[in-house]
């Protein structure tokens, strides 16, 4: 049992040791979003509350927040 034991430590501080450094990533900015636009003249359908609609557009984006998040 102790073998087992020892042998189980050995592969978890190796794999430990061995795994892959993650990368942190970038920021998201607000030039990376791609939100579909209405186009000049198309008439805009606003609907209030939860609808499935065939045609859709974003008409407003907002409340994005432009301080970092502190913990």
């Amino acid at each position: 049992m102790w073998v087992q034991l020892a042998i189980f430590v050995a592969s978890v501080i190796i794999s430990y040791a061995t795994r892959p450094k993650a990368a942190t990533p970038k920021p998201a900015a607000f030039e990376d979003f791609d939100f579909p636009q209405s186009t000049e003249g198309t008439a805009q359908v606003f609907v209030f509350g939860d609808v499935w609609i065939e045609d859709w557009m974003v008409v407003g984006v907002g409340n994005y927040r432009t301080s970092p998040i502190r913990r």
